[in-house]
């Protein structure tokens, strides 16, 4: 089904902002997860500290993933 059409929305493929915006979340939220395990850890704030730190980071993974989303769909939709 390749040029059908299949999935496009104005210029580009929303399936394809979408497959990246996933990739990119998986890998932002992992992350901040591992951040605030490691450094719970080495300051020893016990569990409820690294809780806190892992709900911290994982709103700034929210963040990212979301600004990444918004832009990859502008570029995508403009491509012709």
């Amino acid at each position: 089904m390749a040029g059908s059409g299949v999935g496009k929305t104005g210029g580009g493929s929303l399936f394809t902002v979408v497959s990246a915006t996933t990739l990119v979340a998986t890998e932002a939220f992992a992350t901040a997860i591992a951040a605030g395990w490691a450094l719970a850890g080495l300051m020893h704030l016990g569990d409820i500290g690294e809780y806190a730190l892992m709900g911290l980071f994982s709103i700034a993974a929210l963040y990212i993933t979301v600004k990444y989303f918004r832009r990859a769909y502008q570029v995508e939709m403009s491509l012709d």
